[in-house]
Parts: C-alpha cells; structure tokens; sequence
C-alpha cells in the first residue's frame, strides 16, 4: 500500500512588494491554494513556464520558506510550524539540490567542508570520519576521492552537480528536491546526470521531486507528472497518461511545443500557439487563470475558479469544459509522436 511521504495542503505563499513612499504594496502571488501529495519512493515531476511557481512550492514543501497558510505534512505530521530545534532534525530526512552548480558552492571552501559539513552541523562527527564518509559519497556520484581536497573553481559545470549532489545525499535523506538539476549544464552532460540521479535512487531508496520546464527531462524521470500555471496546479496524472492523453489546455500546448527533430513530421505535426504573455503574478485574472490565453475560454471561465477534477485512473484536472475538449480534440498521433520524440531527446 502506497505511503505519502510529504503533502501540502491548501499551500499559498505570496511575496509582498512595493510599499514605499511613491509605490503602493502588493504582494506576488507565487504559489496560490495548491494541494500536493507525494509518495514515497515515487519520481514527483512538476513542469510549467519560468515563474509558474514550481521552485517556490519545491521551497516550501521542505520548509526553506514557510507558508502564508495552507499545512506541511511529512508521514502524516504537521511541520507547518515547528520549532528550529524539531526543523534541523527533519532536515536530516529533506535536502534539496540547486539550480546553479556554479552558485550553490562556496567558492572559498574546500569540497571536503562544503560537502562534509552537513555532518559536523546534525551529527558531530571528528574531522577523520567526516574524511572517510566525504571519500566515499564522492565515489558514489562519479568522482574520485582526492577531489574533497580542490575548489569549486577547478571543477566543470557537470562535476559541481555532482558535487551538490553528494552533499544533498551526505545524511542519507528520504526526500529530495531536485530544482532544475541540469538546465545550467550542457545537453551531453545532462543525460549523465540523470543517469546518476535515477541510480542513486534506486541505491538509496530516494524519493524525488523533480522541478523542471523541460518536459522531456520530466518525462524521463518521473512516476507521476504536474502541470503548473501562475502559482496553480492544472493536471496531475501518471506520466504515460498525461504524456499521450492530456486533457488541460495548457498541459496540450506544453507538449505541442516540443521540438521533433523530423522535419516532414514536424510540419505535417498540430501546434498550439499560445497567444499574449502569462499574466502578473502580482494581478492573476480572475476565474480560471489561463482564461487569458486559453482557446477554448468562456464566460463562466471568467466568472469561476475550476477545481482540480478527477478525470478517472487518477488523472486529475482543473478545467471547467476538458470533457468537451477531449470530444471535440481527442490526442491523436501527434502526441504519440511527441511521446517517441521526449523518449529520443
């Protein structure tokens, strides 16, 4: 039987702005009611533009950033609130891996204290045992030993992700963040990185949550798949359920963007361009939030907030009329073909 791991529930953090003398003060909503579970041992990928909201709710879920409302809840216990004594003992069992390998890693510390730190803050361990235990995570993510002893500076940008990795991994969590693990690499280096990720998981009984804009990457990794859109979840559903049968428009959007690299395919191939911007964060529209941009929008998207609905099999989406667009459009080769084409890339 499946066991949640981590669940947010009505989470909302806003990011207050302005307030001086000659501007007056709002507040960027980041991540507006968004409920979360995650199961243990699962791949959780959560896809959607830049500033959607994906790396704030990441944030949140393991509390670097505490909630304007909604509840934290690991193995079923509320850590919404908890004190820092209670806090430094669950960051033990949550860590994170950064974006930017090459801002994540103090660049005047050894990779021996940047790495083997962790262990003198939670466990109190001798510079020999911190040595012995630096050596050997080192190894497990494809460096050598002697490197504990060299700056990040003297590392490629594919190495420092290791090496965040491996400081990720130093106290033997259960849960782990990964926010953009490799849109700052080279596409050659990226595919080793996922590699290393899905093998450490399955040596250290990991559970992730994968943040990322790149569909394929999410496609790759993850069990279960969420849509987000201006701080909202939109879909959420299996991996292989969303990928050839998305039901939210803007989930079908997403995957018409992707690249194919046949070129008859590619022109003979349905797109959908999104008209406009993403609206502020700051102002969010009313009713449905991709109303603005949506083809299929209507009054009463304007006039209502849709609700996440299950759509059966455990395809959940938040779209009033998605029975009436999966009549009308139902996926068609095009998304198997942009299926083989996320398998390729």
């Amino acid at each position: 039987m499946s066991t949640t791991i981590i669940r947010g529930e009505g989470l909302k953090k806003y990011f207050p702005i302005g307030g001086g003398l000659l501007s007056k003060k709002m507040v960027v909503h980041a991540v507006d009611d968004v409920t979360i579970d995650i199961i243990e041992g699962e791949t959780f990928g959560l896809v959607g533009e830049s500033g959607s909201g994906k790396s704030t709710l990441g944030r949140l879920l393991i509390r670097l950033i505490t909630p304007t409302s909604g509840k934290i809840y690991y193995r079923g216990k509320d850590i919404t609130k908890v004190n820092s004594k209670e806090l430094r003992k669950l960051r033990r069992k949550m860590q994170i891996v950064f974006q930017d390998p090459y801002t994540s890693l103090h660049p005047k510390k050894k990779i021996l204290d940047i790495v083997g730190e962790p262990l003198i803050i939670h466990v109190g361990m001798r510079r020999e045992e911190i040595e012995d235990r630096v050596a050997r995570i080192l190894e497990q993510v494809g460096l050598r030993a002697e490197h504990m002893y060299r700056y990040p500076h003297e590392f490629s940008g594919g190495q420092r992700q290791r090496i965040a990795i491996a400081r990720a991994l130093i106290l033997e969590p259960e849960f782990v963040v990964l926010d953009e693990p490799t849109s700052a690499l080279d596409v050659s280096v990226q595919a080793r990185i996922l590699n290393l990720l899905w093998d450490l998981k399955e040596k250290y009984k990991l559970t992730y949550l994968l943040i990322s804009h790149n569909i394929a990457v999410v496609d790759y990794m993850s069990d279960r798949i969420g849509v987000m859109y201006l701080g909202k979840l939109v879909e959420v559903a299996r991996r292989d359920d969303l990928i050839s049968n998305p039901l939210h428009p803007y989930t079908r959007a997403l995957l018409s963007s992707v690249p194919i690299p046949d070129p008859i395919v590619a022109r003979s191939r349905k797109r959908i361009v999104l008209v406009g911007e993403p609206p502020s964060p700051v102002n969010p529209p009313s009713g449905c939030r991709f109303r603005t941009r949506c083809p299929y929008a209507r009054k009463e998207c304007r006039e209502k907030e849709p609700m996440l609905e299950n759509a059966g099999n455990g395809h959940y989406v938040a779209c009033h009329f998605w029975r009436e667009i999966l009549e009308k459009d139902p996926p068609t080769l095009e998304w198997i073909v942009c299926k083989d084409t996320l398998a390729q890339n």
